[in-house]
């Protein structure tokens, strides 16, 4: 059963409405009168990070990721849950932990640890208090929107390459850009997997096509090879539709438009996709 399966299974579950059927990165729950967002990502060795990454690379990525949902969902963090496994240098782990949560302000709710010989896992829960309705989901892209991206793409493939870049495993979440964005946007999402896979999960889950103009994603000086950048992830950049000619308070730039449903959910310089298109869990 690959990733699709598994979530798909899911969905036969008990669901609450506020975890949008499972086609979103985070649930949006309303509490008295408070509108409040959770998210979990669970980061593993030999899939997130290289065997030998200090731990406190391993305890920023772990907690990064997560904040990055938050603000695709225009959230401001209240605080995280870690779920540990115990490692040898695990007071680096700690020392990590408090690097990142100092460094965006977020407290430490609790969580739980374990101790086992296997590769080392962590997971993290992140809540955040929605900052406007509605909030900015995956699902909300309509025809005739403008398609951008923030920052650059590419740079956590260089730094994997490299072995030790920091954009790999010290991502910088776009909290303050999230925010910002809220109300101007009609789908948002963050790049974590490729971003001409995030891209085409917009659309399907918005019920479009992504037409996007390839020479116009913005790469991160130094890469070479496009195709395997614009597919890679790890970038944690802010995917987001708006309205053809709005005015955006953050810089951005425009990758494509979001277009009527075609037979393809994503269209490259027109054309049909390759057939990978970024990383998904087999």
């Amino acid at each position: 059963m690959d990733e699709a399966a598994f979530i798909a299974a899911l969905r036969g579950l008990p669901l609450h409405r506020g975890a949008q059927d499972l086609r979103d990165d985070a649930a949006v729950i309303e509490i008295g009168g408070e509108v409040l967002v959770f998210t979990h990502d669970a980061i593993a060795e030999g899939v997130h990070y290289r065997a030998g990454t200090d731990p406190a690379d391993i305890a920023w990525k772990l907690v990064a990721v997560n904040l990055s949902d938050l603000a695709a969902k225009a959230a401001e963090p209240i605080g995280v849950l870690i779920g540990a496994t115990l490692v040898e240098g695990a007071e680096r782990f700690v020392e990590g932990l408090r690097e990142v949560l100092e460094t965006y302000d977020v407290p430490l709710l609790g969580g739980d640890t374990i101790s086992h010989s296997g590769p080392a896992t962590f997971g993290c829960t992140a809540i955040g208090r929605a900052t406007t309705r509605p909030v900015p989901a995956r699902t909300g892209a309509q025809a005739g929107d403008a398609l951008y991206v923030t920052g650059t793409i590419g740079a956590a493939l260089l730094g994997f390459e490299a072995g030790d870049g920091a954009a790999y495993l010290r991502p910088r979440p776009r909290l303050a850009e999230g925010l910002v964005l809220g109300g101007h946007v009609h789908a948002m999402m963050d790049v974590s997997d490729g971003l001409l896979l995030d891209a085409r999960r917009m659309a399907e889950a918005s019920g479009c096509t992504a037409a996007i103009e390839f020479d116009a994603i913005p790469f991160a000086q130094g890469v070479t090879d496009r195709l395997a950048a614009a597919r890679w992830g790890d970038d944690y950049e802010l995917l987001f539709s708006a309205p053809e000619h709005a005015a955006l308070p953050v810089p951005a730039t425009r990758i494509g438009t979001m277009v009527q449903k075609a037979e393809h959910s994503l269209l490259l310089d027109g054309k049909s996709p390759p057939e990978r298109l970024g990383y998904e869990h087999r």
